[in-house]
């Protein structure tokens, strides 16, 4: 990194999406619509008790129906090469692990046989005894050795306990977060199939690369022997990041039909127990502050569940690491061990739930001080990163709570709760709190670009577009890389045939591919300028690079921050929630491009929204699985819910970042929007809802047997 960044010719410029005439037209081709000749059709078969082991299996019926080809059990399926993860080992033993468990799979010449069929196949099991519910007390609660993403698992600086005992000001609750599920509009797709003794998949990923990698170790074969194509994927939210047992069911099938396509689409309840999930919270977060309201020490611990056959502790608390200075902190996580599904990545892994208990408690703690929310945050806002002592490269939270104050019209509040009424019973409340997310930069990303005799230039690197808009963003940062323009640039990604890419996922994407794009177009111009070309020879000029190494990343702190703002309005005779209104400023760096800058952030608020209001997954204890597993029971946010949203942005520059001076924000609109809205429910009824979502029975007790706001 030198500090300086590109010259903003196509950076900055509000592009429609590149891929959006191919997606309106529906010639974009996604994971399972690949045409392929002669398909069969798989569909799994799952486990029916939460923990046990198969003592008879019984295929014959299945067998026996016309167009099945095979069936796939844990007798007669392929050995894999590693059992290493758990999770992806499937139909190697007979022992069921959770309810849900792939335990088999029908192979048909129809999807309909297919499903019809995997209804015949019955397992005979020894159920055993099974533990699904997660308490902050549970007996097995244990301390992981690291968290997601590397994060240690305690912090802890000065002596919290002390610091809590001796405050003149003190604030103590626990706050809770749902299971919640991706819900993506694409459900998980593969096709698989032999060809010339390569593997070739189309599967819905973020990292085909990545995916290569695990199949390869799994099977035991040369990475170059696997393709994966994936160039359009329909949402992934980080739930198609890592690899999932449906893909291998794929795989297991292809070796079992050889030179037959085999195709498989998760139903929408199958994703439910297959594909990974936001793991529940019980986060209990302790402020304490001087008469004067500066925060002197801030406690935050998390208890959430991971499964007992394979550990995913998501780094929950580490945001109050960050966001406010106090001398004297800890924070700690402490997972449980659980008979459930394998959680994973959901968009802001650890910061969307961490960022909503604190949020909530630092408005609680405003209140407790006699002091605006807004003017608290501000007043507790820290010279350096309060964890590592770093100075931030650029931290501009203080200027986004002033912005969007002024935007949302803050100014003059009145901060008496359940006091403001709107014609028809409605309670008027606003709110505030913070967003975060750090900047990540992951190794392992090469570029490739080639000067075409024509003039035109082919960009290659096995990148991924979610729906974020990559297809566009990334031929805008060589289109500047290069000083050409973007109808000039032929973008190639989302194939391992291409050079390797880093996944997408931690909003890492444009700060990892995008280094690797510059850096290469730098390359193929000094080549071009040292050889003095003059016309392109026939097979074009070409260079590659990997992604620079940012000796800046080890001297500062790198995140993008952001306020939310929100109005809501709550019936105080059915408890019903409505957001007429949110208003977001973040500063995220330069904007690769406004208008899919906007959507991301519109995207992330939105799904906030959902999280506050609608989503959670209900278990039933008895049977050990999600009883609302499909898009009929669990609830997210459609458009009646989302009322008017303002994304804003404020021009920030960061050289220190990466080359193009962005920071990522696919997941930082999420962040915070829950605590805007529970903050803003408190100011509209009194009544404090610090477990999600926010439903109406929350409000309502029972005073003198008569129903009424618990305030």
């Amino acid at each position: 990194m030198d500090g300086i960044t590109l010259p903003g010719r196509a950076i900055g410029t509000p592009l429609d999406r590149s891929d959006g005439p191919a997606k309106v037209t529906g010639t974009a081709r996604y994971a399972y619509e690949h045409p392929v000749d002669r398909p069969v059709y798989l569909h799994p078969v799952q486990a029916t008790v939460a923990v046990g082991r198969i003592v008879g299996v019984h295929t014959e019926a299945a067998l026996a129906d016309p167009g099945v080809l095979t069936v796939l059990t844990h007798e007669n399926a392929r050995r894999l090469a590693s059992l290493d993860d758990p999770e992806v080992a499937i139909l190697q033993t007979p022992e069921v692990p959770y309810r849900g468990r792939i335990v088999g799979g029908v192979v048909a010449e129809s999807s309909e046989v297919a499903r019809r069929a995997a209804g015949l196949v019955r397992f005979d099991y020894r159920a055993e005894p099974h533990d699904v519910l997660l308490r902050a007390d549970h007996p097995d609660r244990y301390v992981p050795e690291v968290m997601n993403g590397g994060f240690a698992t305690d912090s802890i600086h000065g002596d919290a306990e002390a610091a809590l005992a001796g405050a003149a000001v003190r604030h103590d609750a626990t706050y809770t977060t749902p299971w919640q599920q991706h819900a993506q509009i694409e459900p998980h797709a593969t096709i698989a199939i032999w060809v010339d003794d390569r593997l070739v998949l189309h599967v819905a990923s973020q990292g085909v690369h990545r995916l290569r990698e695990s199949l390869a170790a799994l099977f035991g074969l040369e990475p170059e022997r696997i393709r994966i194509s994936s160039p359009f994927v329909g949402g992934a939210f980080g739930g198609k990041l890592h690899t999932h047992p449906d893909v291998v069911l794929a795989v297991l099938a292809a070796f079992a039909v050889p030179g037959r396509p085999v195709k498989l689409a998760l139903t929408r309840q199958q994703m439910f127990a297959e594909v990974g999930y936001r793991t529940p919270t019980i986060q209990r977060v302790r402020l304490g502050a001087g008469p004067d309201g500066r925060l002197v020490a801030v406690g935050h611990e998390t208890v959430q569940q991971t499964a007992r056959i394979k550990e995913f502790a998501e780094q929950s608390v580490t945001p109050t690491r960050v966001m406010y200075a106090a001398p004297h902190r800890s924070t700690t996580h402490r997972m449980v061990p659980l008979d459930v599904p394998v959680p994973t990545i959901m968009r802001a892994p650890g910061k969307t739930p961490g960022m909503y208990a604190l949020e909530s408690a630092m408005d609680e703690m405003a209140i407790a001080c006699g002091q605006d929310p807004v003017e608290f945050r501000i007043a507790n806002e820290p010279p350096v990163d309060p964890e590592l002592g770093r100075p931030f490269s650029s931290r501009n939270l203080v200027a986004c709570l002033r912005d969007g104050a002024r935007r949302f019209g803050w100014a003059g509040r009145d901060p008496a709760p359940g006091v403001r009424r709107a014609a028809g019973g409605w309670l008027v409340g606003t709110g505030v709190a913070a967003s975060m997310y750090p900047v990540y930069r992951m190794p392992g990303s090469t570029a490739t670009i080639r000067l075409e005799p024509d003039g035109r230039y082919t960009v290659s690197i096995g990148a991924a577009d979610l729906g974020t808009g990559t297809w566009t963003t990334l031929a805008q940062i060589a289109a500047d890389a290069l000083a050409a323009p973007v109808g000039r640039i032929d973008l190639r990604i989302g194939d391992t045939e291409l050079p390797p890419a880093i996944a997408a996922g931690g909003s890492s994407g444009m700060t990892s591919w995008g280094s690797a794009v510059v850096e290469a177009a730098r390359r193929l111009r000094a080549r071009a300028a040292a050889e003095h070309v003059g016309a392109v020879p026939p097979q074009g000029i070409e260079a590659s690079a990997e992604m620079p190494d940012n000796p800046e990343m080890e001297r500062l702190s790198m995140y993008a921050f952001g306020a939310q703002f929100a109005e809501v309005r709550v019936h105080e005779a059915t408890g019903e929630v409505r957001v007429p209104r949110l208003v977001g400023v973040f500063a995220a760096g330069r904007i690769i491009n406004p208008k899919t800058g906007r959507s991301q952030l519109l995207g992330g608020m939105s799904m906030g929204i959902s999280m506050a209001l609608h989503e959670r997954c209900v278990l039933d204890p008895r049977f050990g699985h999600v009883v609302n597993h499909d898009l009929a029971g669990y609830h997210i946010a459609t458009n009646a819910d989302v009322g008017c949203v303002e994304v804003h942005t404020l021009h920030e520059e960061d050289p220190h970042v990466n080359p193009m001076g962005s920071k990522g924000i696919g997941e930082l609109g999420i962040v915070g929007t829950a605590a805007a809205i529970a903050n803003a429910v408190h100011h509209a009824t009194g009544v404090r809802v610090r477990d999600l979502p926010i439903t109406p029975d929350r409000f309502f007790g029972t005073v003198a047997g008569v129903r009424t706001l618990a305030r």
